[in-house]
């Protein structure tokens, strides 16, 4: 089995962070403007544009501006991926790393 560990890896730091993990689930509802998202935490806009970033790197979470704001929705792809991936690692497979 060819598996990408360092990428999945580096996506699960990112969504480590418990505020991060929040920020997905509200997105999980729909596509939400950052002022949206600050109102439900006690942080600073560079604070919260921060954690974007980091989901965005990731590839997490797309962005689109609206004349000054930023709204921000998941990347279902992404998240689909990252499921995916850790439903092979916690199953036997018949090309398990296991069998190898």
């Amino acid at each position: 089995m060819s598996f990408d560990y360092e990428n999945l890896s580096k996506k699960l730091r990112v969504i480590s962070d418990p505020k991060r993990l929040k920020i997905i689930d509200m997105l999980s509802c729909d596509e939400l403007c950052a002022c949206e998202i600050l109102e439900k935490f006690g942080i600073t806009q560079p604070t919260l544009s921060y954690d974007m970033r980091k989901l965005e790197e990731a590839g997490l979470v797309t962005s689109r501006r609206d004349g000054k704001n930023t709204f921000y929705s998941l990347d279902k792809d992404s998240l689909d991926e990252i499921e995916d991936s850790l439903k092979l690692i916690f199953h036997i497979q018949d090309d398990c790393i296991c069998k190898e």
